[in-house]
Parts: C-alpha cells; sequence; structure tokens
C-alpha cells in the first residue's frame, strides 16, 4: 500500500479561541487582508483582536461564491496595501478566497493561468503568503484543502485552483462561532460534511489515515446533525459537526471524493443552489447506483463492504446493510427539509451537458467504480 497525507501546518480547536487571532497572525507580519464572509459587527471583532496586536486589517467582504472576476479585484486590493499575510473568516467561500489570494500574492501573472479547465492549469510555483483559515459553519472542510473552488460566470462552470501550496499555515477551529448559522445552513452545510467522510472512505484512494477520520466523523455526524439543526446553541452537537467538517477536509485532500461531488461542482456553477442540498439529494441515488454497478462489474471490490460499514455507523445497526444507509440518509433529508434538485429549475434537458462536464472533474476519479452515462444518467434523474 502506497500514499501520502498532508495537511495545514498547525490546527487549533479550541472554544472561544478566536480572542487569540491577534497573537497567532503577529507572526506573519503587521498588514493582513482579512477575507471575511460574516456580518460587519463579527468582522469588527476580529479587526480588534488584531488592531490590539499593531497589526493593521484590510477587508475584503466576500459576498455569495468566489468568483473569477471578483477574486480579481480582490487581489489587486492585496497588492495594493501590502499585505503581508491572509485570513480567511467565514464560510467556504470566504477561505477559498482568502486562499487563492495569499497563493497569487507570491505567484506572477493572472488568476486564470492557474485554473483547471477554462485555464491554462498553470502550476504554483512558490509557496503562498501565510495564510489562516476560520471556518464559521460546519461543511466545507475548506480549512485544510489544497485547493479552491472558483464559478466562472463567463464560463458558467465551477472550476479549482490547487495545490500542496495553499495548505493554510494556520487552522483555528472555534466552534463557538458556528452557533448563529440558521437552521438551513446547519443542514445544507452539515450534510456537506457527512458526505464529505462518507465518500472518500468509499474511495479508490482511501488509505488507513482517512479511513480513520472518516469512521470517527460518520459517527459524530450520525448522532449531532440533527440536534445542532434542532438546536443550534447545542455546544456539543457544534463541536461534533465541526471535528465531523475539519476530519472531511482532511479525507478528501488525501483521499479525494466520488460522483456526487463530481456532479455537484458542475451542477453549481450552472444553478444557483446551496451545495450541501445538491450533494444530499444525489447522495442516496448515487450509492443505489454505485452498489449496483460494483455488484455486477467488480464483485470483489472492497468498497461493497465500507458501504455496509457506513450503514452500520450510520444506524447504530451491527447488521445492517448498504441499502439500510440509504433509507437512513432518505430519512434525514427529509427531516432536514432538504429540497428537491427540480425546484431550483434544473430540467433534463441540461443533463446530457452535465454529464460531459462532470467525467472530467477530479472528484469523479474517486468513485469506486467508473460509471457508464446511463448510470450518471439515472442518479440525476432520480434526484431530480
Amino acid at each position: 500500500m502506497n500514499f501520502e497525507f498532508m495537511t495545514a501546518n498547525r490546527i487549533i480547536f479550541e472554544t472561544g479561541g478566536i480572542a487569540k487571532i491577534g497573537k497567532l497572525a503577529k507572526e506573519f507580519g503587521n498588514r493582513v487582508l482579512l477575507s471575511s464572509g460574516m456580518s460587519m459587527d463579527e468582522t469588527k471583532k476580529v479587526m480588534g483582536y488584531l488592531q490590539k496586536e499593531g497589526i493593521t486589517p484590510v477587508v475584503l467582504m466576500v459576498q455569495g461564491e468566489p468568483s473569477v472576476e471578483g477574486l480579481k479585484e480582490g487581489l489587486e486590493l492585496a497588492r495594493k496595501e501590502m499585505c503581508d499575510s491572509v485570513i480567511g473568516f467565514g464560510g467556504g467561500s470566504a477561505m477559498d478566497t482568502g486562499k487563492v489570494i495569499a497563493a497569487m500574492l507570491k505567484n506572477p501573472g493572472e488568476i486564470i493561468e492557474y485554473l483547471e479547465v477554462i485555464g491554462a492549469g498553470r502550476k504554483l510555483k512558490m509557496p503562498s503568503a501565510p495564510c489562516i483559515e476560520i471556518p464559521t459553519t460546519s461543511g466545507t472542510g475548506a480549512e485544510v484543502t489544497k485547493n479552491a473552488v472558483l464559478s466562472s460566470i463567463e464560463n458558467k462552470v465551477k472550476v479549482s485552483l490547487r495545490s500542496q501550496f495553499m495548505l493554510p499555515e494556520i487552522v483555528l477551529l472555534d466552534p463557538e462561532l458556528t452557533i448563529s448559522v440558521p437552521p438551513d445552513v446547519t443542514a445544507s452545510t452539515g450534510l456537506d460534511a457527512l458526505i464529505q467522510v462518507l465518500e472518500p472512505f468509499v474511495s479508490k484512494f482511501a488509505n488507513p489515515i482517512t479511513d480513520a477520520f472518516c469512521r470517527e466523523g460518520l459517527r459524530r455526524a450520525a448522532r449531532s446533525l440533527k440536534k445542532a439543526y434542532d438546536d443550534g446553541t447545542d455546544m456539543n452537537a457544534r463541536e461534533d459537526m465541526a471535528i465531523t467538517s475539519l476530519f472531511g477536509g482532511l479525507a478528501l485532500a488525501n483521499a479525494k471524493l466520488g460522483v456526487v461531488h463530481g456532479f455537484a461542482g458542475v451542477i453549481g456553477g450552472m444553478v444557483t443552489i446551496p451545495h450541501g442540498v445538491i450533494c444530499a439529494t444525489l447522495l442516496p441515488y448515487a450509492i443505489k447506483i454505485n452498489v449496483k454497478s460494483i455488484t455486477v462489474r467488480d464483485p470483489h471490490s472492497a468498497a461493497l463492504k465500507r458501504y455496509d460499514e457506513v450503514a452500520q455507523i450510520l444506524t447504530g445497526n451491527q447488521k445492517a446493510t448498504a441499502m439500510d444507509g440509504v433509507l437512513w440518509i432518505h430519512e434525514l433529508c427529509k427531516y432536514l427539509k432538504v429540497p428537491t434538485l427540480s425546484s431550483f429549475g434544473l430540467t433534463v434537458s441540461e443533463f446530457p451537458m452535465i454529464i460531459e462536464k462532470s467525467v472530467a472533474s477530479s472528484s469523479m476519479k474517486g468513485n469506486p467504480i467508473e460509471l457508464t452515462y446511463w448510470e450518471l444518467e439515472e442518479i440525476l434523474v432520480k434526484a431530480l
């Protein structure tokens, strides 16, 4: 067995730890770009912690998902203000924005040159400027991944900038920051966190280290996602989901994902749907098709037993099979009021383009079996 494992240089998990941000950032210089996806009140609190340590924060407010066009403006601001380092504070959008700007502060040229699919896929040659990531939702795991997902308004697709140089210098995880997250966002991000410890577990690139993170993440999500949804002030549930999100990021960065995320990136670039909702809607049908296809074409695959193990962890029943897990996921999505894809305007006519773009995605390469066009179409039809 051969595998590698890489992650952020330092991970700090501490309730109330946000108060340390000034001292943590001080070692990287005295001018920092603060990429914030939070309210101005929350942003000002972080600014205060930084200013207390003599650091000048240059604020970039991030609204919606990061786009190639919007990031260009953010990079110009960071260069103009001669920022030494970058802090990503918020959900995946703010953190991805921070990672990209940190990378481009030390690498020449335009962002588009380094992007997959729509760009030249040029490799970053220099390590990023010091980057600190502070997640405020429990879902994306972006704080410990080596890539950033950007939308291209012109091309109507989501693409990635990917490099080991983009791993943050410090990750500060404070579950108290997630208390104010509303139930619908708790649901969509929490489902994403759950799926990001499920897909790497059955991935063809799974390894013993990522397996450990996935098993523990599945247990925590199974017992706490509903609780965090029902009561956002439940700190035990919030801590569980923050850890699940972290473990999902660690797992996917080292073992890839699968068909669900292969589809999600493309669909998210075409229709405005929360990422976690796309993933959750697709997941039960993706499991069904994967299990069916593996049983027929690769019956000795270890993934079959892994799908059973996922079901056993989620249901708490040691005799559960993969289909019991599918039922559990269906019931969870119903409880969390996950809408259908068609309710956002997605139509069957868009399936050929979705499939064409999805098969080339990095996530699809981790799926435990290569699915045919018709199998991919069946997942989309049932999820619609």
